[in-house]
């Protein structure tokens, strides 16, 4: 994993908007209707040549293959996976029971109508080995003879899918974590060894606090249900040096009043247990900006790099370059510029049809984030920083 030695590199949370063409094709596979396999096929690894383009074009360093070819950052497990022939209960949180108008107003997209949530009413397995595999090769396909800084490959996590797809047939919590693990763990080497940086996206050890159970769990119990869930990613990663690997921690890509989301002084410390080197994170946002200044308390440990949201993945606001710029040097400035990657709070295509900020939205906030990273640079490498603050 390539780190920002000379300047502060960029790069996402992982998903961005699918064509539309694209998005009809999975929904209609997500509604079980007839899709010819091979121009879907060929579609996707159009979109990823596509999507790579795009992402270079706006000055992004880090690049990925967008998740063009999954309905939705987790939900795609289910056609990889055994096991999941179950109905799952919708998860409902806080939030959906006290301001269900906002929330029915965030959801209304036509990526809701399509979803299906499986549960895990069987024994869990790996099902289709080749999907990876060609995940890597639309990719590897997409950068050839291109150069970008890194190239990286999300998946899910034990955790997130143990929280969205539902237990009916493990004894215990911990058995279900232990066989997504095993099952995930060849998706995760694949990745590793094909050369890529592999992300696993970790939503569950924030963004489930306030759902379901887990609402009446006092902090502590909460912290010691995620730790479970760091145990089981660590588990199935631990052949993968943690230079190679990235965390996404999130509290949920919704423009929702976000009043009961954890603080991430709660969680930072179970957040660090884990084995990727890199965290991803929300920083950009209303409810979470402030939490920069946990850095000047909490020391960074040795080999950890943070990659704080510079930009807000629910509003069409653009981000002016020079508030890209303090956000990044405030991190800097605590934690040094070598260990600081400009990202973004969560991914602005997290399900097929969903988007919140409007696709061509998206890509003019990458240039203000290429261009807030310039600005930081220059600063920082010509000068050595004055204040958390300063600019």
């Amino acid at each position: 994993m390539k780190r920002s030695t000379e300047r502060i590199l960029t790069t996402h949370t992982g998903s961005l908007p699918r064509p539309v063409d694209l998005d009809q094709m999975l929904f209609d596979r997500e509604d079980g209707k007839p899709v010819d396999s091979g121009a879907l096929e060929g579609r996707v690894r159009s979109a990823v040549a596509e999507i790579v383009t795009k992402q270079l074009d706006a000055g992004v360093d880090i690049v990925n293959d967008g998740e063009v070819g999954k309905f939705g950052y987790s939900t795609y497990v289910k056609e990889r996976l055994t096991g999941f022939g179950g109905q799952a209960t919708p998860l409902v949180s806080k939030e959906m029971v006290e301001f269900p108008e906002v929330v029915q107003r965030a959801l209304n997209t036509p990526a809701m109508s399509h979803m299906k949530t499986p549960a895990c009413n069987g024994p869990v397995s790996v099902r289709a080995r080749e999907s990876i595999q060609k995940d890597i090769a639309n990719l590897k396909r997409a950068v050839e003879g291109r150069q970008p800084t890194d190239v990286f490959i999300s998946a899910a996590s034990p955790g997130v899918i143990a929280t969205c797809r539902c237990n009916t047939y493990y004894p215990t919590h911990e058995a279900y974590l232990s066989a997504l693990a095993d099952a995930m763990k060849p998706e995760y080497d694949a990745i590793v060894d094909a050369g890529f940086v592999l992300q696993v996206d970790c939503p569950d050890l924030a963004m489930t606090r306030p759902m379901g159970d887990n609402a009446d769990l006092t902090t502590e119990q909460f912290r010691d249900k995620i730790r479970l869930h760091v145990r089981a990613l660590n588990h199935a990663v631990r052949d993968i040096a943690p230079d190679q690997m990235r965390l996404h921690l999130c509290w949920g890509n919704g423009e929702l009043p976000h009043i009961y989301d954890i603080p991430l002084k709660d969680i930072l410390d179970i957040v660090f247990e884990a084995r990727p080197a890199a965290i991803s994170f929300e920083a950009a946002n209303p409810r979470h900006e402030h939490e920069w200044s946990l850095f000047e308390e909490v020391k960074l440990p040795d080999g950890k790099v943070l990659i704080p949201g510079v930009l807000d993945s629910t509003t069409n606001y653009v981000e002016h370059p020079e508030l890209v710029a303090q956000r990044i040097i405030r991190y800097a400035n605590l934690v040094g510029r070598e260990n600081v990657i400009a990202g973004t709070d969560c991914g602005f295509g997290t399900f097929a049809g969903y988007y919140p900020v409007d696709p061509k939205v998206t890509w003019l906030k990458f240039q203000a984030m290429a261009e807030g990273a310039r600005m930081a640079s220059e600063r920082l490498w010509q000068r050595q920083p004055v204040g958390a603050g300063a600019v």
